[in-house]
C-alpha cells in the first residue's frame, strides 16, 4: 500500500495574563511548524490564557468568547494563508452563564469544521473545571480534514478509554489531545512526579494502541500561579508527544523550553497495525452492555 503521510505539528508553549500574547505566541508557533511541512496543528488547552482554573475566580469568564468568532476568524485567516489544518483548544461562551471547555477545528482552506466540547471535567485541587465549564454536550465527533480524518478529546478526557475507542470507531485516524498538566509546586517528591508523569504517557500511548490510531498531545511549559495563592501553583511538565499506533513516541518535546514539535505519519499503516493486532475485529460488543452502569455491585 503506497505511504499516506501526514505531518503533525504540535505548539507548545507559555502563557502569560495577555489573551493577545498567547495568540501571538501560538501563531509564530504554528508558522515555524508549516515550514517545517506540518500538515495539521494542534494547540495546548486554553492557550490563549493562563490555566486559570488553579482557583474558581470569576474574572476569568471575563477570556471566555464564542466559538466560532473573533479568534477562529484569525486562525481561519492563517490556515488559509498557510495550507493547514489547525485544532485550537479555547474558552467558549455559549450563552450567558454558559461555558465550555472546547476546541475548534478549521480545515487547510479556512473552513470552519465545527468544534468539539470537552466531555469529562475534573474538580480537583488545582483544577476547579466545574466551576467554569459546563460538561460537552455535543458527543464524541471525528472531523474530515483536507489531510486525515481526526477526533479531538482534551486534557481530563485523556483518561477515558471510552472516549478513545468511541472517536475511533467513527473513523479517526489521529486522536488529538490539547493539554494542560503537570505537577503541583509543592509536590517535592520525584519519584510521585515521575509516576504521574509516565502515567500520563502510558494511558495515551495505550489509547493508540488499543485503537490503532496515531495520538497526538500538545501540551504547555512554565510554572503558573492562581492570583489568590502565589506560593502554591503547577509546574506543567510539557513533553508533548506524537505516537504511532503500536504506541511508540515518534517526536517529543522536552520538559521546560517553548518549541514546536513535528512529526511524519503514516496513515496507510493503521490498517496494517489493525490487521497484527486486531482488537477492533475481536471486541465482544454483544457482552458490552455493562459499560453504561456506574458501578456493578450487589446491590445494583
Amino acid at each position: 500500500m503506497p505511504e499516506q503521510i501526514v505531518k503533525v505539528g504540535l505548539v507548545q508553549h507559555r502563557a502569560s495574563a495577555e489573551p493577545e500574547e498567547n495568540l501571538a505566541r501560538a501563531i509564530k508557533g504554528m508558522r515555524e511548524a508549516a515550514a517545517c511541512g506540518a500538515n495539521i496543528i494542534c494547540t495546548q488547552e486554553l492557550f490563549t490564557t493562563l490555566y486559570f482554573c488553579q482557583s474558581e475566580d470569576y474574572s476569568a469568564f471575563r477570556f471566555a468568547e464564542p466559538i466560532p468568532g473573533k479568534t477562529t476568524d484569525q486562525l481561519a485567516a492563517l490556515a488559509k494563508e498557510l495550507g493547514v489544518v489547525i485544532v485550537a483548544a479555547m474558552f467558549e461562551k455559549r450563552a450567558q452563564g454558559l461555558y465550555h471547555n472546547t476546541a475548534a477545528v478549521i480545515d487547510a482552506d479556512g473552513t470552519y469544521l465545527g468544534k468539539y466540547r470537552k466531555m469529562h471535567i475534573p474538580d480537583d485541587p488545582g483544577f476547579y473545571e466545574k466551576f467554569y465549564f459546563t460538561p460537552g454536550d455535543l458527543g464524541f465527533k471525528v472531523f474530515k480534514t483536507k489531510f486525515a480524518t481526526l477526533g479531538v478529546l482534551i486534557c481530563w478526557d485523556q483518561w477515558y478509554p471510552e472516549a478513545a475507542r468511541l472517536t475511533a470507531m467513527q473513523g479517526a485516524q489521529i486522536l488529538f489531545y490539547p493539554t494542560a498538566i503537570g505537577w503541583a509546586t509543592t509536590e517535592n517528591d520525584r519519584a510521585v512526579r515521575t509516576a504521574q508523569h509516565q502515567a500520563w504517557e502510558m494511558i495515551q500511548r495505550g489509547h493508540a494502541i488499543a485503537n490503532g490510531v496515531y495520538v497526538a498531545v500538545a501540551n504547555r511549559v512554565g510554572t503558573e500561579y492562581a492570583p489568590n495563592n502565589p506560593k502554591e501553583g503547577l509546574e506543567f511538565w510539557g513533553q508533548s508527544f506524537i505516537a504511532n499506533p503500536f504506541g511508540i513516541q515518534l517526536a517529543k518535546g522536552s520538559s521546560h523550553e517553548e518549541e514546536v514539535i513535528v512529526a511524519d505519519c503514516d496513515l496507510s499503516q493503521i490498517d496494517f497495525y489493525r490487521q497484527h493486532w486486531p482488537f477492533m475485529r475481536d471486541r465482544r460488543i454483544d457482552a458490552y452492555h455493562p459499560i453504561t452502569k456506574r458501578f456493578l455491585d450487589s446491590e445494583a
